[in-house]
């Protein structure tokens, strides 16, 4: 009886260890991936117009927008894989570089999208920027909390 007993209790830790765990966030980052970039931007513009209100000309600026900034931004992300895949870490000067580079970006963006918007969608526009950034941050906490915890 004590070994039929272990044996299910064996049997049932098994199973329930081999069940899938879902991953929501993951799911939708893996369907996002999958899109073209445009499909990318098309949708992002039409998120901003829902939000923004924007009209037919600010649309099409802002598609501009998006686009270059997504192109920019998938350069970097080549240059870091690179770097990362040569096992070259970059300097201290290196970073600042890099790191002013991205900035005078975002300014630029900022005031190509102020030419654009109307005082109002651009105050909109910077809180929804704003959050999107806390978010990210967030997840970047939580991330490197997990990677630690693996450790």
């Amino acid at each position: 009886m004590k070994k039929m007993i272990a044996m299910a209790m064996l049997v049932s830790g098994m199973v329930s260890f081999a069940q899938e765990k879902p991953n929501a966030p993951q799911d939708a980052k893996q369907k996002m991936g999958q899109l073209t970039p445009q499909q990318r931007n098309e949708l992002r513009v039409k998120e901003l117009t829902l939000k923004l209100d924007l009209n037919a000309s600010q649309q099409k600026e802002m598609s501009k927008v998006i686009a270059d900034v997504q192109m920019k931004r998938e350069n970097a992300k080549e240059e870091m894989k690179k770097m990362k895949e040569s096992g070259k870490k970059p300097t201290a000067d290196e970073r600042f570089a890099m790191r002013s580079k991205m900035l005078d970006e975002q300014i630029a963006v900022k005031e190509r999208v102020k030419k654009i918007l109307t005082a109002e969608q651009m105050a909109k526009w910077e809180k929804i920027t704003e959050e999107k950034k806390d978010h990210a941050k967030q997840a970047m906490k939580e991330h490197r909390g997990k990677k630690q915890r693996r450790d």
